[in-house]
């Protein structure tokens, strides 16, 4: 494994990689939002369906991070 692999995976389980996974992991959420409202204004329930289905996979993801977040023993304010 290459020093920068290492790197990579050890940001990733850092507090910045935390923060910034749910960062993209929200923003994902515009895309879902534009989608959902596309498909309500064309009244397309396979859309509406794929939308919600989306939003709760953004939903659980964060929640995810969060609870890897509280792993890391953060002491934020934010997180409690």
């Amino acid at each position: 494994m290459s020093s920068m692999t290492k790197k990579a995976k050890g940001f990733k389980k850092s507090k910045s990689g935390m923060y910034l996974s749910i960062g993209t992991t929200a923003f994902g959420a515009i895309s879902v939002i534009k989608q959902a409202r596309t498909a309500r204004e064309e009244h397309d329930t396979l859309r509406l369906i794929d939308a919600a289905v989306s939003a709760a996979a953004i939903v659980t993801g964060i929640a995810l991070l969060y609870r890897e977040l509280k792993r890391l023993g953060d002491d934020d304010v934010l997180l409690g």
